[in-house]
């Protein structure tokens, strides 16, 4: 999928605010006569209604900047929603001439634990893509590495480029954007780090702040940012934040799920009217299913307060 989307919300931006969509687009976009009290409220008895587990969740309209956040600085464990700050640190690498995007770096399967220097391999089964390792021992672009990172969720494709970028550095973009809610350790699958609590972590609002940075270009070239939306766009697994959406609405998002844990974060592209960014963490829900259909009221819920006030 293109990013057709994130495209028209820069050009509104320029032209509504005289400037960059890191400005916003003005307080005549910004849904000025929406109670967001009322909408927490609403998301608040649907957190409610979901008992024995915890929810995270933060919702800003880029129009106006106004933002609903709910436990939105309780820290989980990030699992794959950790992809999009290595994304955009990858990115940033290639913008600074760090590194090129299309050239090609080995596959291997072989990483060294954060713990106690052990190596240690992924495995396919575990893995929610498992073609990049048919190309073990050949090459791949960090482009392409990327792209199955996000839009597949390839574990394997993450802790190559984690290798190349490195994770402390990962932190410190993260931090310099204003999204230091995320913590980003290590490559996934590290299991003496996991044993150790050596884990990825995040909160809602570090989500959020990640990818606000990407839709308002943050620290970074509107090419790097349009690449990144495009990868984003073409997410497969779509059962939290889009199902609650009107069918064929763009939404820019990574998913993340390891056992208890499910989350989601997104920009979503309304057909008229600024995007907003929503992220719903969830820990100990009671099925996956549930949290699921959780994340996706609380995306309808956002949808029917922001959007069908200014359109379809």
């Amino acid at each position: 999928m293109s990013a057709r989307p994130f495209r028209k919300w820069l050009a509104v931006a320029a032209l509504t605010a005289g400037g960059c969509a890191g400005g916003g687009i003005g307080a005549a976009a910004g849904r000025r006569d929406i109670d967001f009290r009322q909408l927490e409220a609403a998301l608040r008895e649907r957190i409610a209604a979901e008992p024995g587990g915890e929810v995270g969740v933060t919702l800003i309209d880029l129009g106006s900047r106004r933002r609903v956040d709910i436990a939105a600085d309780l820290e989980m464990h990030a699992a794959s929603t950790m992809k999009v700050p290595v994304l955009y640190e990858l990115f940033r690498q290639a913008e600074a001439g760090g590194l090129a995007l299309d050239g090609p770096i080995p596959v291997v399967n072989a990483f060294r634990s954060i713990a106690d220097s052990t190596i240690y391999a992924l495995s396919p089964a575990d893995d929610s893509d498992s073609t990049l390792y048919l190309r073990i021992g050949g090459r791949a672009t960090p482009r392409e590495l990327a792209q199955l990172m996000i839009a597949r969720s390839s574990n394997l494709a993450t802790n190559i480029l984690i290798d190349r970028l490195g994770a402390a550095r990962v932190q410190e973009t993260m931090n310099a954007i204003g999204a230091g809610g995320m913590r980003v350790l290590r490559g996934v699958e590290d299991g003496p780090a996991y044993r150790r609590g050596l884990n990825n972590t995040t909160t809602a609002a570090g989500l959020a702040a990640a990818l606000e940075a990407i839709a308002g270009c943050r620290g970074i070239a509107r090419a790097a940012c349009e690449a990144m939306t495009g990868m984003l766009l073409a997410q497969e697994f779509n059962e939290m934040i889009p199902a609650g959406l009107p069918p064929g609405i763009a939404v820019a998002h990574k998913t993340g799920w390891i056992t208890g844990i499910r989350h989601d974060g997104a920009i979503v592209f309304p057909p008229s009217g600024p995007p907003f960014v929503l992220v719903v963490l969830t820990r100990g829900v009671a099925s996956e299913a549930a949290a699921a259909r959780l994340a996706a009221d609380i995306a309808g819920l956002a949808w029917a307060a922001l959007v069908r006030r200014d359109g379809p």
